[in-house]
């Protein structure tokens, strides 16, 4: 959805006179066809709060990069906060943690933007600078924190392939002409070229692309129960107490039974089903 022009300002000023954005109209195109959608993703360019009611009233639910701007706000505890404020006035998860913060929010207002809807901010680490930090938004709140960055992450996905259909296969440039119907054709044939060397770089990188050898593997491989697994480990620590400290038979009796008895009772069952009985 880009373009060589300069961009605009997202304002209210900025709007079209029709009152909708052209990714609104596309959208609305697009519902019209009959096509649907789980998710509406989009980064920071289009992230604000008219534009996130707006397709969320299409019956469409947005994950959306946050714009980290002053003027853009959301109610927090029924106060108007920006992201920034709404980052420091938290406190952060620690740890091994994949996000470092999670906060309902609601995002329009009325006056404005003819609603207010529910919707989850989500702040994550940036991987290109340790120090900084990302927000995401999500107006799905029947997903956790886990599923939103997983979903957006599949969004740099599509625009390696807008890329690299644009630059490298020509989408573009390849074809010039005013027929519609030659046009498609010219996208769809591009759109293969990419998907012919998708299936190729699958095959060059990925193990599990080596066919039928691969399930014949599988197949080989029988599944360890979880009986079987713990049994083994126990026999490995009782033959290495053997062997490192030499305990005489009542010595090791002794120490199988206490070991035993401080174990849950299905880890007893486990080793020893007559132990249960």
């Amino acid at each position: 959805m880009s373009s060589g022009r300069p961009r605009r300002s997202t304002s209210a000023q900025s709007r079209p006179r029709g009152g909708l954005w052209p990714n609104q109209r596309g959208l609305d195109q697009a519902l019209k066809a009959g096509l649907t959608a789980k998710y509406v993703m989009f980064d920071t360019w289009f992230s604000n709060p008219h534009q996130i009611v707006q397709i969320s009233q299409r019956g469409l639910n947005v994950i959306a990069m946050v714009k980290k701007s002053s003027k853009i706000t959301y109610e927090f505890e029924e106060k108007r906060m920006n992201v920034k404020q709404i980052f420091n006035a938290c406190k952060k998860r620690r740890g091994r943690s994949r996000y470092l913060l999670s906060v309902p929010v609601k995002v329009g207002d009325p006056a404005k933007d003819g609603a207010q809807i529910d919707a989850r901010i989500v702040c994550v680490r940036n991987r290109s600078n340790r120090k900084d930090w990302i927000a995401l938004i999500c107006t799905d709140m029947t997903i956790d924190e886990n599923e939103i960055i997983r979903i957006y992450g599949q969004r740099w996905d599509i625009e390696v392939f807008f890329k690299t259909c644009k630059s490298f296969l020509k989408l573009g440039t390849e074809y010039h002409g005013l027929s519609y119907d030659a046009l498609t054709a010219h996208t769809a044939f591009v759109f293969l070229r990419y998907m012919f060397m998708s299936v190729e770089k699958r095959d060059d990188e990925d193990d599990r692309t080596i066919g039928e050898l691969f399930y014949c593997m599988v197949d080989e491989l029988a599944d360890i129960t979880f009986n079987y697994s713990l049994q083994t480990l126990v026999e490995a620590m009782f033959e290495s107490v053997k062997e490192i400290f030499q305990p005489t038979e009542e010595q090791m009796e002794r120490f199988t039974n206490a070991f035993i008895s401080r174990l849950p009772k299905y880890m007893q069952e486990a080793i020893s089903p007559s132990l249960a009985a």
